[in-house]
């Protein structure tokens, strides 16, 4: 029965974050439409699509705070409630300041995500089965971006942008019904933790989060780099229409990402369950895939003439990756301390969402190209293959002071 409530929560979450990556990469997919609609300059659609994380990002330390303490299951209906509403209502926005009061309230929403899925996980979920758990909620951080932006592309061509923002902030709502008939049955109390969680300058105090920190920060740069500003590159630059945009920069690129992912996480599992190194298998794929990801970057501003093909092949890099940056997390903090860990974790990474958005908008009007925009995020994700291969020592549970936390599923 427990086995079968964990494949529920992995299935509803992995759920969770494809529509949260549908809803937050919106603005992007739109971009091409929007931007000539209402005269934005690509500086201004930098800033727009960075003030997702001015609150979404410092929201991650008060999720951090409250998921020890409140019910996990509601918090996050709550939160999709509000992200879901909050994209419906962009659909009304008529100016760069209306869409820049939605893209604010958008973060706050969907920023209780990754600390409260990242609680469940760690106390809910055992190590062995926790690579495929994350790998298979990063299928619906990268099949969200590729079915939204091809999806989106679509409803564009055929309606409006606004058209976009409606329809899928409306479906967004349905996730809801099945998230409170599984709630049911898993009651938060369930989960028993004796004593206080760490404070924050415990987790502070550990070299292991400096280098968990570093590494999600530059994981981010290029993704939020690729997820929000691909879409325009392809229409703009590479010549491509509204529905090849979507087909290529969605479907076939994130598609690509999201197999990746799974099969990453699926085969460190099975070599940690026949006796390989937890350590080494979740290192293993978050450098490779770190460095792989940064050399490809790098090689499509070099080469702008094979830029494309280089782009999917880095999709390989990216879903091999994307796993390990949360589940690392979730080993090292265990279940009494995870939500405070990721909420900590997933602020500093998400600072990349306010760097980088807007730094690119700059750049490419600066230069009048792509080619210092990959550089920069091709050299930054080398910084984190660095942090997660040398800073973090081992990938183990560390004992914070205190009693011991029990789990159970019913």
């Amino acid at each position: 029965m427990a086995r079968d409530r964990i494949t529920w929560l992995i299935g509803l979450m992995t759920a969770l974050l494809f529509i949260n990556y549908v809803d937050r990469g919106n603005l992007a997919t739109v971009g091409p439409l929007l931007t000539h609609d209402l005269r934005l300059s690509n500086t201004q659609f930098g800033l727009l699509l960075g003030a997702f994380y001015w609150t979404y990002a410092p929201a991650q330390l008060v999720l951090s705070w409250l998921c020890p303490r409140v019910d996990t299951f509601r918090l996050l209906a709550i939160g999709s409630l509000v992200w879901s509403l909050t994209t419906a209502a962009t659909s009304l926005a008529a100016g760069f300041a209306s869409l820049l009061a939605m893209r604010l309230l958008l973060g706050i929403g969907e920023s209780v995500i990754y600390p409260a899925s990242s609680t469940l996980f760690a106390q809910l979920v055992p190590e062995e089965r926790r690579g495929a758990a994350n790998g298979w909620m990063s299928v619906g951080l990268w099949i969200g971006p590729a079915i939204g932006t091809y999806a989106g592309s679509v409803i564009m061509d055929h309606f409006s942008w606004q058209a976009t923002f409606l329809i899928f902030g409306t479906l967004s709502l349905l996730w809801l019904g099945p998230w409170f008939r599984f709630g049911r049955g898993v009651a938060h109390a369930s989960v028993a933790t004796v004593g206080r969680p760490p404070r924050y300058r415990d987790v502070l105090a550990k070299r292991a989060a400096w280098g968990a920190f570093i590494g999600h920060f530059s994981c981010n740069y290029s993704f939020y780099f690729v997820i929000g500003w691909l879409p325009k590159y392809l229409v703009d630059v590479r010549g491509l229409s509204l529905v090849q945009m979507g087909i290529v920069g969605g479907l076939v690129f994130y598609g690509i990402t999201a197999a990746a992912s799974v099969a990453g996480g699926v085969y460190a599992d099975y070599a940690i369950r026949r006796g390989a190194s937890v350590t080494l298998m979740r290192k293993l794929f978050l450098v490779i895939g770190q460095a792989g990801s940064g050399v490809c970057l790098i090689l499509c501003g070099a080469l702008p003439s094979v830029a494309v093909p280089v782009l999917l092949a880095s999709a390989l890099f990216f879903g091999i990756s994307s796993g390990p940056v949360l589940g690392v997390g979730q080993t090292l903090a265990g279940p009494r301390a995870a939500g405070q860990w990721i909420g900590m974790q997933n602020f500093v990474g998400n600072l990349a969402g306010i760097v980088t958005l807007p730094v690119t908008g700059m750049l490419v009007d600066r230069f009048g190209n792509y080619g210092w925009a990959f550089a920069v995020a091709g050299a930054v994700t080398f910084l984190g293959a660095a942090a997660w291969g040398w800073i973090i020592p081992k990938v183990e549970p560390i004992e914070w002071p205190g009693s011991r936390a029990r789990t159970a599923l019913p």
